[in-house]
This record gives C-alpha cells, sequence and structure tokens, in this order.
C-alpha cells in the first residue's frame, strides 16, 4: 500500500512520472526489434564439406570420419554428432552444451578443420561452417522471372547484381538463388577427333591450365613515364579459348578447336522455379540475429525501389512470404486490443458509476501499464514477438479486471460512513489488494 499512500502525498510527481511513462514507453516501442520468434541461441554448428564427385562411401570414410575424430579431441563442450553423407556433399552437426560459448565454439572447429586438410583427398575445398538460429527464416523472397531471359542469364543477374544489391541492407542475409542455371565455361571434347589425332583428355586440362593465366609482372620505366606489363594469357571473349594451341604432332599443331568446342554454358541444374509457368529463380533474404523483421523488409523493399530503375527490359521481381505483414499484424492486433478494452472499460465506468475523473483514469491507467512492460522488455533486451505479444494481450485482460473492480470498491467506499476520499481510495485499494 505504500505506493498508493505516496501518490496521494505526491500527486504531481505521480503526474510528472506518468508523462515520462508515456514518453519513454513510445519511445521504447519505437526502437524495440520486432520479430516473429524470440531470440533463441540454440549451440548447433554445421560443417559441410563439397568434393564434387565423390561417392557418399567415400566421403563417410576419407573426409567425415577424419573430421570427426580430429573435433572431439579439440573441441570442449561437445553434447553430440550426426552426420550425413551424399554424393558430393559430407554434413556434420556438431550438437553443444547449453552454457558453451558457441563463438569459441566455431572459432576451435574452424582451426581443427583447416589443419586436417593436408590428410584429406587432394583439391578438396574447405568447409563451410554455419551456426543455426531458431529466427534464422526468410523474412522475404523474391521471384525472379522473364519472357526474354534465359535461366542462365536470371541467375547470374541474381547472383552476380540483385543478391550483391540486397546484401549490402542492414540486417540481411541473402544465400544463392534457387533455380535458374549457374554459369559455367563448357568444354565439349570431341572423342573421335581427339583419337585420330592423339590427343588425351589431359593433354585437353593441361593445355588450358597453362594457357588461362593472369600473371604479375612489374613496370618498365621508358624516358619519363612507367608502365604496367601485362602477362596475360586469358582470352578476353569465350570463342578465345577456341584457339589455344593444344599439342604439336607430327610437325603440326593441334589446336583447341580441332579437338573440342569451348561456349559459354551451365551447370548440370539441380532444382527448378516456376512463376506463373515460367521458368525464374527464387531470392531468400534471411535476417541476422537482433535484428527487426519490420525495419529489415521496409529497408528491402526501400532498396528494390532504388534499383528498379537499372533491371534489365523484361525482369520482373515479385514479392513474395513477407513475414513483416504477420508480424505488423500481431503487433497492430495488440494495440487494437488494448484500445477497444480501455474504451469499452472506460465506458461502462461512464455509463455505470457517472464519473468522468474514473473514465480518464482507466483511459490512461491501461495504456501506462502496458508502456511500463515495453520499457522493462526493452531494458531487459526483449524483442516484440509473438511470445510477448501474447503475454501483453492476456495481460490487457488482468488490468481491465483490476482497474474496474478497484474504481468500483473506491466508488462504495466513498458512500459508507461518509468516508473522505483520501480514506476511500486506501481502504478500497487495501480490500482489493
Amino acid at each position: 500500500m505504500w505506493i498508493v499512500k505516496l501518490a496521494l502525498r505526491r500527486p504531481y510527481t505521480f503526474t510528472v512520472v506518468s508523462m515520462l511513462i508515456f514518453l519513454l514507453g513510445i519511445g521504447a516501442f519505437k526502437t524495440m526489434s520486432t520479430d516473429i520468434f524470440p531470440d533463441i541461441d540454440i549451440p548447433v554448428v554445421s560443417v559441410i564439406w563439397t568434393y564434387t564427385g565423390i561417392s557418399p562411401d567415400d566421403m563417410e570414410k576419407r573426409v567425415i570420419t577424419i573430421a570427426e575424430r580430429a573435433m572431439t579431441t579439440t573441441v570442449d563442450g561437445l553434447e553430440h554428432m550426426e552426420s550425413q553423407s551424399m554424393n558430393g556433399v559430407g554434413v556434420i552437426k556438431v550438437f553443444f552444451q547449453p552454457n558453451v560459448k558457441i563463438e569459441e565454439a566455431v572459432a576451435e572447429i574452424t582451426s581443427i578443420q583447416q589443419t586436417i586438410l593436408r590428410v584429406l583427398p587432394p583439391n578438396i575445398t574447405p568447409p563451410l561452417i554455419v551456426r543455426y538460429s531458431a529466427s534464422s527464416v526468410p523474412v522475404l523472397q523474391l521471384a525472379v522471372s522473364s519472357k526474354t531471359l534465359s535461366e542462365q542469364e536470371l541467375y547470374d543477374y541474381d547472383l552476380s547484381f540483385l543478391r550483391q544489391q540486397l546484401a549490402t541492407v542492414q540486417g540481411a542475409s541473402v544465400p544463392l538463388p534457387y533455380g535458374g542455371k549457374p554459369r559455367q565455361i563448357m568444354v565439349d571434347i570431341n572423342s573421335a577427333a581427339m583419337y585420330a589425332k592423339g590427343i588425351s583428355p589431359n593433354d585437353v586440362t593441361n593445355a588450358l591450365n597453362a594457357q588461362n593465366l593472369i600473371l604479375p609482372a612489374g613496370t618498365v620505366k621508358i624516358d619519363n613515364r612507367e608502365y604496367l606489363v601485362k602477362l596475360n594469357g586469358s582470352p578476353d571473349v569465350v570463342s578465345g579459348f577456341n584457339d589455344l594451341p593444344v599439342k604439336v604432332v607430327n610437325g603440326a599443331i593441334v589446336y583447341m578447336r580441332d579437338v573440342a568446342q569451348i561456349h559459354d554454358g551451365y551447370a548440370v541444374q539441380t532444382n527448378i522455379v516456376r512463376m506463373n509457368g515460367l521458368r525464374g529463380t527464387l531470392l531468400s533474404v534471411l535476417k541476422s540475429q537482433g535484428a527487426s523483421t519490420v525495419e529489415i523488409v521496409k529497408r528491402l523493399k526501400a532498396r528494390l525501389t532504388e534499383i528498379s530503375a537499372g533491371f534489365p527490359a523484361g525482369l520482373d521481381v515479385e514479392q513474395l512470404a513477407d513475414q513483416s505483414v504477420f508480424v505488423s499484424a500481431a503487433v497492430n492486433g495488440v494495440i487494437k486490443e488494448a484500445a477497444i478494452a480501455a474504451c469499452l472499460t472506460a465506458t461502462m465506468i461512464l455509463i455505470f458509476l457517472g464519473s468522468w475523473r474514473s473514465t480518464l483514469i482507466i483511459a490512461v491507467s491501461i495504456p501506462l501499464s502496458i508502456l511500463v512492460s515495453l520499457m522493462l522488455l526493452d531494458a531487459l533486451g526483449y524483442t516484440l514477438n509473438v511470445m510477448t505479444l501474447g503475454g501483453l494481450s492476456l495481460a490487457v485482460g488482468i488490468l481491465v479486471d483490476d482497474a474496474t473492480v478497484e474504481l468500483e470498491n473506491m466508488h462504495r467506499n466513498l458512500g459508507i460512513d461518509n468516508k473522505s476520499l483520501t480514506r476511500a481510495v486506501l481502504d478500497g485499494a487495501q480490500q482489493i489488494a
């Protein structure tokens, strides 16, 4: 009851405090991160090995087993590990104890996996190490299609331009696009021609590796000028690869065009995206941990508007799976319910008690209570998500009950034995408490 007595003794102080709560609460609401789920730090790390062409059995025995054994002796806080071997790909999921600092664990995994590269198959790619987060879900997806551009051109545009532009948005992470055909320079070997000229596939490979080079050569100074010297053996256009010499056979030079055809092509397509019956690509935008879904999507849409002027003719970008719509609806729902509760309660008080003062108290106390909760959530580092918003929704009902019953009880005490206002307020609050 001390706070009620203090409020009666210091009414102006509490008026100023209420105004301060209103201003700070609105500020906290504007600056808090808004997301679908709360930030959950799951101590799981994935180690992804890739080695094109290796069988699942060899991937397990020659890569995954060695990597797992290395981690058991050098990485602290392990709970258990799970692995899966596929054609050319091996995935190790490393689960840690709940109290492990995941940043240190990632550093330990990275160091030991780099160390064992020498005992693994030659030229294997260093592993991709990825952290898991429950909030790492796409906040926005972009479907890219065109009636005039090929799948290869769409994939290349997504990878080289659109993805690069969106990745600069603060808090956004853009993985590689789905669908499309990844661009590659293809060498189509003519087996019959190679056999006739006595050329092996290894000769073609060596010729390409030896002549497709860019080497630094320094500078040369002539008179009072200094020139940059280039030893650029790489052709400027794809068709130039066909003019590279392969080998001298019986005194005649065999060129690349004699035994192979080099052209601008694409890798084997592993997934297909369709949009309105057309082949296209799909870009998923993830958010970094602790960032606000609503703010990120707002920045992404603004960025898309800026770069849309540079899109090629016929390129269509459609926004899909906008998670900010759901989050904004949840926030607006809580605000709407709180406003309805405050209005209905204030109307009921005005009708049954006939007191404008009590009506004003109800209309002010419920929003201020919610704003205090938002201030505390913001101070403790929490976000506005479906969990915290659900708790606030439930709290509105309790606020309505408490405010209605307490005010009614104070009015009842005012009518008993001609109590003074101060005594009626104290007795009414004490009885409800």
